[in-house]
């Protein structure tokens, strides 16, 4: 009976998890964040110059993505596609989310490119390495449109499949370093990865953990039961989808990478530690670091409304994005 399931564990406001297995994401935390996981119901007229449209791309695995279409005055250029894999500490979140919508629509509109955002199976119902192999089959589709292998109007009309890049936020960071690895040498059009503060980590705990602020959206709690409940049975932070810096990263033939971290960033000194290992590895690698702010700020409309450092931080991460984008 529901009447008799306890929960055993909560993390942080964002998951509770009760002894029968049941996991409820109901937003706990303060309630002025509420609404940024509220979800976005697809809108096929434009907005503020972008559409949205949710596609089912595998309905054997229910796989399903969002798509952000910029409105252009010329109907026959082809724009550059963004793939994005969400954070959530592969446990919460989804694609349709206020935070990540609020985002990826400036960005596709100003990027001029075409956002297409993979609804990843979550943890623990679901562990690694399921949400990288949804990111993967993700842009297999994408290549299956481009060999005209199926249709779908909106990129087979409009998408330059020569020019796709990986990109994700936290953990969503993560994910593209294995779907860049995976594709790695497949002539699959993937042009360039970009990390957004990805959950790069050690079990010892580095000088940024111990130091830096917490925020609701990243605590020492998520970090350490988001990753136990993700990763897969007995791994430690120390497993390569965590702590990719810990194995070789020569000769992988990786696109060119862009690496953003946040002063602020718990994760900061991790993140930086494996751009240095891909720098001597001899991959082509850039650093941006957004000072005076923390973990996933650029998400956190409230503090891009009213703070004048955020906001300012938040547009020049869209136009160095933009800048690689544009530059590869």
């Amino acid at each position: 009976m529901f009447s008799d399931r306890k929960a055993i564990d909560q993390v942080s406001g964002w998951l509770t998890l009760y002894d029968d297995g049941f996991v409820d994401r109901t937003w706990t935390g303060p309630p002025q964040f509420k609404f940024m996981s509220d979800t976005v119901p697809p809108h096929h007229h434009f907005i503020d110059g972008v559409a949205t449209h949710d596609l089912s791309i595998d309905t054997n695995t229910n796989l399903r993505v969002r798509i952000y279409l910029p409105e252009l005055p010329d109907s026959t250029q082809k724009l550059p596609i963004i793939l994005h894999f969400h954070g959530g500490g592969f446990c919460i979140s989804q694609a349709d989310w206020f935070m990540y919508y609020n985002f990826y629509m400036r960005l596709a509109r100003e990027a001029k490119a075409i956002v297409v955002s993979t609804y990843l199976r979550l943890a623990p119902e679901c562990r690694l390495p399921a949400a990288i192999n949804d990111g993967y089959s993700t842009l297999l589709w994408l290549q299956d449109l481009e060999n005209r292998k199926t249709h779908q109007s909106l990129l087979s009309s409009n998408g330059d499949f020569s020019r796709i890049f990986l990109l994700g936020d936290s953990t969503g960071g993560n994910i593209v370093h294995q779907v860049a690895k995976k594709s790695a040498g497949e002539n699959m059009g993937v042009a360039g990865a970009i990390l957004i503060h990805p959950g790069f980590l050690r079990s010892v705990r580095s000088k940024s953990e111990l130091e830096n602020p917490e925020s609701p959206f990243l605590t020492l709690d998520m970090l350490d039961k988001f990753l136990k409940l993700g990763l897969p049975e007995g791994s430690t932070k120390d497993h390569q989808i965590t702590c990719p810096m810990a194995e070789p990263l020569e000769g992988l033939d990786l696109p060119p990478y862009l690496v953003c971290v946040a002063e602020q960033d718990l994760m900061i000194a991790t993140e930086v530690e494996f751009y240095e290992a891909m720098k001597k590895s001899g991959n082509n690698v850039k650093l941006l670091v957004s000072p005076e702010v923390g973990h996933s700020f650029y998400l956190n409309k409230i503090a891009i409304d009213v703070d004048p450092v955020t906001s300012k931080q938040t547009h020049k991460l869209i136009q160095e994005i933009t800048h690689f984008i544009r530059n590869h």
